[in-house]
């Protein structure tokens, strides 16, 4: 293998790790700077804000969405998995079972997180 055939992937790499950095700082450059109390207050739908802006959350909420994105892994592998069945069935028997362990790694981690969670309700 070519070193020319890892050229675009190298100019891809480049380019996706500059662009967060340089789309930050052109925003700096370039955003109006005229700040005024009005805009200095918390946004809450054209109303004016009640009560303290920063409150804290439940525990809860970030292990539900810890969860969800388990979940969502999950069914992306599943989907690619299941795209690739016959080809599974007519290769070899490791990749058919990989899948199974894998199951059983996300469902050990999500009733870890279940157990967890009904620790820190009690």
């Amino acid at each position: 293998m070519a070193l020319e055939e890892y050229a675009p992937v190298a100019v891809f790499a480049i380019l996706a790790l500059l662009f967060p950095v340089l789309t930050f700082f052109a925003t700096r450059l370039f955003r109006p700077d005229n700040p005024t109390p009005l805009k200095d207050l918390v946004y809450e739908c054209g109303e004016m804000p009640e009560g303290e802006a920063q409150i804290q959350f439940h525990f809860q909420y970030y292990m539900f969405a810890l969860i969800f994105v388990v979940f969502d892994v999950a069914a992306i592998f599943l989907l690619l998995w299941a795209f690739m069945w016959n080809d599974l069935l007519a290769g070899s028997d490791v990749a058919k079972y990989l899948i199974f362990v894998f199951l059983g790694i996300m469902f050990v981690a999500t009733q870890y997180a279940l157990k967890k969670e009904e620790v820190i309700h009690i």
